[in-house]
């Protein structure tokens, strides 16, 4: 049974920093394209960042380029996500979520529907 447990959320002020873990178990994450989500509800959970099987190749939403960095870590199996920069428009609560495939898809990296075992999330919040 896969299980994501992410960590790391907290409270910044903007143009802080902050980094985000995903401890895995059940799955050996360096196999799979493995990404991150948040979501502010009502809204609908956006894709933020996807790392492809191997670290090949990543991805990232136009709103958070040159400021999150995502990484693996095979030995440690875990997901990370370097949040730096941070804005209000950034807070949400941020998913970890591991895809089907080892490749992430250029066009549907994310596309919540590809991706198979979510965790429970970690709650940023970004004052002004």
């Amino acid at each position: 049974q896969v299980q994501l447990v992410e960590s790391g959320g907290g409270s910044v002020q903007a143009g802080g920093s902050l980094r985000l873990s995903c401890a895995a178990s059940g799955i050996a994450i360096n196999n799979y394209c493995m990404a991150w989500f948040r979501q502010t509800p009502p809204q609908e959970r956006e894709g933020v960042a996807a790392i492809s099987a191997g670290a090949i190749s990543t991805q990232y939403a136009d709103s958070v380029k040159g400021r999150f960095t995502i990484s693996r870590d095979s030995a440690q199996n875990t997901l990370y996500l370097q949040l730096n920069n941070l804005q209000p428009e950034d807070s949400g609560i941020y998913y970890c979520a591991s895809h089907e495939y080892g490749y992430c898809g250029k066009t549907t990296w994310s596309q919540t529907r590809v991706y198979k075992s979510w965790g429970q999330g970690t709650q940023v919040t970004v004052s002004s």
